[in-house]
């Protein structure tokens, strides 16, 4: 049975619980204030009654010494009896009215020969056989001569009995209203708890949307400083928990894009390698120069797919730099860099006039040549790709406020603002309708960004119609984030 009402007591919610322990708190409280007002009200009403019978006697101790007899105002219900104590023993002397004596007077006997031999005013409370209870008072009224009065206690008992009715029923109200009221209380200050709860059996089932959080607030309300300390500190965990499940989920989207991209870029030119494999092996049969034209297809499909796998390599080696170093830094002039880029790009597109402005003073820094020489590539095809023929180019080369930057701007018809946040995803096309074979495979700019971060730098965009500019900005040298790796 114990153990029962102990497990029922556990399976109980906390606000009922508090009500249930306050209750229990205030009815200990009830009992002893309720047992001590009644005690005090009891000794109060005896000294009451033993000053009643103290004056009651000295009036009549001057009857007995002035008329040898007991005469004068007497109480209803009241008893009286005179001893003579002159020889030692008390001799009950004959009452006037024979209803100022009860039928036994053993008690009235004793009192008065304890006053007889403590030579004081004695006291006691007795039980008066067919009377109920009675306070006895003996006082000397002369030498040898003892009067004895007794007092009922009824009203007493009748007053402390109704004193503790009310007591009692006032307390079970005050108790009630105690346990109602406070439960009601303690369920508005503990809601935020139970709204702590709710989200957290939410995040067990993976309910993190906007609906399962609870507001941040500092005020003093709902549950005191404490309680709002504690639901700041559980929405900021929700915070964090929801950012790092929004990261996991942005990752995982981008790895699932990111491999459906690579295989479908894949995907390409694997599939033109077996198609002018089948058609080589049917021209070799046939005509020579047939055969020779498949062959140069194999190869440059080939080389195509080793362009895109080398872009990816080198994009999981960025990302891994923690573990391998993806860079050879050495001592470098990024000017002489810029214009062996520029150099290149006249080249291989001779219908874009390239401007170069570099200045005539080296800018040495700790960087890869071979890896920041691509990146200047990648932004020179890109212009060059992705804008008409005859559009102009620039390349500059500038030392700003502790960084080298190299500006490259094209004249063409610019990035939309929608795109220009994302055109350094990987895979990712502003001209969606562009073949592979002019656009590329969407990784140039995704490895240019990765490359200058593994410098310490950083890449920017901006882009409106009629012009275009990708702003590197490189760290002073010596503060590249990527180690040194020997050649």
């Amino acid at each position: 049975m114990i153990t029962r009402l102990k497990q029922g007591y556990r399976d109980m919610r906390l606000g009922t619980r508090l009500a249930l322990g306050l209750g229990a708190l205030a009815l200990v409280v009830f009992a002893v204030v309720g047992n001590a007002l009644t005690m005090y009200m009891r000794d109060y009403l005896s000294a009451q009654l033993n000053e009643q019978l103290k004056i009651a006697q000295i009036a009549q101790s001057k009857s007995i010494a002035d008329y040898g007899t007991l005469k004068g105002k007497k109480y209803y219900r009241w008893y009286y009896a005179v001893y003579d104590t002159s020889g030692g023993t008390p001799v009950l002397q004959k009452p006037e009215d024979p209803g100022d004596l009860p039928k036994d007077i053993d008690d009235f006997t004793l009192v008065a020969k304890a006053l007889s031999t403590e030579d004081m005013e004695v006291t006691r409370t007795e039980h008066l056989k067919g009377q109920g209870q009675y306070r006895l008072r003996a006082c000397e009224v002369e030498p040898g001569v003892v009067l004895v009065s007794a007092a009922p206690m009824d009203d007493i008992e009748d007053t402390v009995g109704r004193l503790i009715t009310v007591q009692v029923v006032t307390f079970a109200l005050a108790l009630m209203a105690l346990v109602v009221f406070g439960r009601a209380m303690l369920r508005r200050g503990l809601k935020p708890l139970s709204d702590m709860a709710h989200t957290a059996r939410g995040i067990t089932s993976h309910d993190l949307t906007d609906s399962a959080r609870l507001p941040v607030r500092h005020d003093n309300r709902d549950g005191g400083p404490e309680v709002e300390e504690l639901r700041t500190a559980f929405n900021t965990m929700l915070e964090h928990i929801d950012d790092a499940l929004g990261v996991r989920t942005e990752a995982e989207q981008r790895l699932r894009r990111f491999v459906a991209d690579a295989s479908h870029e894949l995907r390409t030119p694997l599939m033109s390698v077996r198609g002018y494999a089948d058609l080589f092996q049917y021209a070799a049969a046939h005509s020579p120069e047939e055969r020779d034209k498949h062959l140069a297809r194999l190869r440059a499909e080939a080389a195509r797919m080793g362009v895109l796998l080398d872009d990816l390599l080198m994009l999981a080696r960025l990302d891994a730099a923690d573990v391998e170093a993806p860079l050879r830094l050495e001592e470098a002039d990024l000017t002489e860099l810029a214009r062996q880029a520029a150099d290149g790009f006249r080249a291989g597109h001779p219908d874009r006039p390239l401007t170069v402005a570099t200045g005539s003073d080296p800018i040495r820094l700790r960087l890869d040549p071979l890896r920041l020489r691509q990146v200047l590539d990648n932004l020179l095809t890109n212009a060059a790709v992705h804008t008409p023929p005859g559009t102009k180019v620039s390349l500059e080369v500038a030392v700003g406020s502790g960084t080298a930057e190299v500006r490259i701007t094209d004249s063409g018809p610019g990035i939309p603002a929608d795109d220009q946040e994302r055109v350094f995803d990987r895979f990712y096309r502003v001209d969606k309708a562009r073949s592979r074979d002019r656009g590329g495979s969407g990784l140039g700019l995704a490895v240019a960004h990765s490359l200058v971060r593994a410098h310490g730098g950083t890449i920017t965009l901006t882009s409106e119609p009629g012009t275009t500019t990708f702003t590197v900005r490189l760290p002073p040298a010596g503060t590249a984030t990527a180690t040194q790796a020997e050649a």
